[in-house]
């Protein structure tokens, strides 16, 4: 396991005493341009041409001074010596489970350290001059600093079974330790050191190497999950050098004994875990298959659309008859949003017909398999029924709950539903939900959860009340017996920090922050917005992913909106909205962005209420006869931003921090006892309130 540091801390000497290696190290010399190799001094050149590594000190030199014909070796002792002198990290590497490697290289002590560090010393200036003339300031979101000076925490990666690592995350956690990159180090080449996680913040950790005790000087932050991050053993397995840090290597004189009794019954990553990572991004989605995705300017109905690219597990879907492919629509692979082709009318969901009568050349239809199950369900007994009041998530505005109405009953559990006042005359405002679906509760819901019910647009008597509309609409509550009544042990506690979609503008994941958790229904808070831009999201919503999942995927982060820009934009927004007629728009809320932020979205797209709608292409163009409330003055919808810039999903450089997670015990709720909140998970009961 040590074999690695033992290239870069013995003399190239032949003598290999115990004596010597506890010998005290002498500090390194501060301006060496030249290294001493067998009496002889030679100066080194700008470039590399012309130099060899020794294989068994690390000795960097002229090649020409160089022993034997192959160059290997920089004398005849350390010739001599390579193969009798490996077994010793052999044994060491044992400790740790590792098997031994012929490679295997030896301690050195540090004056060949201070030589080396003579030739990074005079390459480090050159590359010091070169980078001083093109210094560039980077800014951007760092979500270690964003968590460290606000004391937040971050939901686990194991909250998030869809995201990579999400199933198979384990018991990483605090005091595990790692094989990182040495940055604290200016020899030429790439060297690591051993680092313990102090905290973590989803993918992300703060380190601290070996030997800094509780100083936390040098502690930094990486993602896990990168490339460089390897489990204990793996430098010694791989042939690369372990160096400790500059600023404490005085501090022992045998960083093999100290090493040995700080490793001693650790943990460490399992030796699988990067091939673990590397298959958990590997998605099955490719570009040209297509889908049945919702139509974005109807969402009664579907349409077919393309892959155009795939982003860790996020699909941006471009509709089959946009010429221009810039008609877009993004969601993840696994949303309730897309389905395979022929899905619609296999159910009796309205589908918009393509014009293009033949598929395009290289496109191909997904397979059914890949596509997420929904919960088997059997419609022979009692079960919904047309004209059924419910409560459901508005998906045009994710921030309310409100009184809805089963529209229609379609095959496989899937229903339309539409909300109560706010409903186009065509019903091209209906949704579809799988009759198990999160997003949509029975009668007394919000009530006994303490969350406020919108009611029907122009519904005059307030506070509203169930029973007295039930009453008055001359309609019937949907049973609570065919309702979704399970509740996952989610692991999500308020205050968590995470990143999340934002569902209005879906090519969008900004910083957020669970801030209520009513069983297995999220509030989801992006920062630097007011509430009323909140979203209620189940907390297996794929649309939710940890901290650090832009930076592992490369896809852009969306920060906290500043208050500069919050304020511009919503002056921006008055001034227009002064100019829009009072022609109801959908029941909706147009989220704002920060300037230089181009919104694409399923809200920013007319869902008039009230005028009738062409249908050209669709299966059923009829809806069936509903009843209907009055129409009503509606306001106007929110105008888009002034400004705008093309999303580009480029990776933004983050670092991460995480506090200490805080796990609670599940506990039990009953829905009968009015609470609200609940931070724990637990089974729930619904109920209809009666009222004489």
């Amino acid at each position: 396991m040590f074999d690695g540091y033992d290239s870069c801390s013995e003399d190239t000497s032949s003598s290999s005493s115990s004596e010597e290696s506890e010998e005290e190290v002498a500090p390194l010399p501060s301006n060496l341009p030249i290294i001493k190799n067998n009496g002889q001094v030679y100066t080194y050149p700008d470039g590399k041409s012309g130099m060899a590594t020794c294989e068994m000190c690390g000795m960097v030199g002229v090649r020409d001074a160089f022993y034997s014909k192959t160059k290997r070796f920089c004398s005849v002792s350390c010739s001599r010596s390579y193969s009798s002198n490996s077994k010793k990290a052999s044994i060491l590497a044992r400790l740790q489970g590792k098997p031994p490697t012929k490679k295997a290289k030896v301690l050195q002590k540090q004056p060949l350290v201070a030589k080396l560090a003579a030739y990074a010393q005079y390459q480090a200036t050159l590359q010091n001059q070169a980078k001083t003339k093109a210094a560039v300031s980077m800014e951007g979101f760092s979500w270690g600093n964003y968590i460290n000076s606000n004391s937040f925490i971050a939901a686990p990666v194991t909250c998030f079974k869809h995201a990579p690592m999400g199933t198979c995350w384990g018991d990483i956690s605090e005091n595990v330790r790692l094989e990182v990159p040495n940055t604290d180090c200016s020899l030429p080449t790439k060297v690591f050191w051993i680092a313990g996680i102090v905290k973590l913040a989803g993918y992300n950790a703060l380190l601290r190497y070996e030997g800094f005790e509780n100083d936390s000087g040098l502690d930094f932050w990486c993602n896990i999950c990168g490339s460089d991050i390897h489990p204990v053993g793996w430098c010694a397995a791989s042939g690369k050098p372990l160096v400790p840090p500059r600023t404490i290597q005085h501090k022992y004189t045998n960083w093999k004994a100290f090493l040995v009794k700080r490793l001693t019954g650790a943990k460490t990553l399992p030796p699988d875990f990067s091939q673990k990572v590397s298959e958990s991004m590997q998605y099955p989605f490719k570009p040209c298959m297509r889908v049945e995705v919702v139509d974005k300017r109807h969402l009664c109905r579907t349409r077919v659309a393309v892959v155009e690219s795939v982003i860790g597990g996020r699909l941006r879907l471009v509709y089959e008859e946009s010429e221009d492919r810039t008609d877009d629509f993004w969601c993840h692979m696994h949303s309730p949003l897309i389905h395979h082709i022929g899905w619609s009318r296999s159910i009796g969901h309205r589908f918009k017909r393509s014009d293009i009568t033949k598929k395009q050349d290289g496109h191909f239809d997904t397979p059914p398999h890949l596509f997420a199950k929904v919960k088997e369900v059997d419609q022979s007994g009692e079960w919904f029924k047309e004209g059924m009041k419910l409560e459901a998530i508005d998906p045009l505005n994710l921030s309310t709950i409100c009184v809805a109405t089963i529209r229609k009953v379609l095959a496989d559990g899937f229903l339309m539903i539409g909300i109560d006042g706010s409903e186009a005359a065509d019903g091209s405002d209906w949704f579809c939900y799988h009759a198990t679906s999160p997003s949509i509760f029975p009668v007394g819901f919000c009530e006994i959860n303490m969350i406020e019910l919108t009611p029907p647009r122009g519904y005059t008597k307030l506070p509203f009340k169930w029973f007295d509309y039930l009453r008055e609409t001359g309609s019937i509550a949907a049973p609570v017996k065919l309702f979704n009544k399970d509740v996952p042990n989610h692991g999500f506690r308020v205050g968590m920090k995470l990143e999340a979609v934002d569902l209005m503008e879906p090519r969008l994941i900004c910083v957020a922050t669970v801030t209520r958790i009513i069983h297995r229904l999220l509030r989801i808070h992006f920062d630097g917005w007011e509430e009323e831009y909140d979203q209620w999201v189940d907390c297996e919503s794929p649309d939710l992913y940890p901290v650090g999942w832009c930076q592992l995927t490369g896809y852009q982060l969306q920060p906290p909106a500043s208050q500069s820009s919050r304020e511009n934009q919503s002056a921006s927004s008055k001034q227009k909205k002064k100019a829009k007629s009072q022609q109801y728009k959908g029941h909706k809320k147009k989220r704002k962005m920060p300037i230089g932020k181009k919104p694409v979205s399923l809200s920013s797209l007319p869902m008039t209420g009230g005028v009738r709608r062409s249908f050209s292409g669709d299966e059923e163009l009829t809806p069936p006869p509903y009843r209907t409330l009055p129409a009503q003055t509606a306001p106007e919808a929110f105008p888009p931003p002034s400004t705008s810039r093309e999303f580009s999903p480029s990776l933004k450089t983050v670092t991460t921090l995480q506090l200490k997670e805080e796990l609670l015990d599940g506990e039990d709720y009953n829905f009968l006892q009015g609470a609200s909140d609940q931070e724990s998970n637990g089974s729930a009961n619904f109920y209809i309130k009666q009222e004489p």
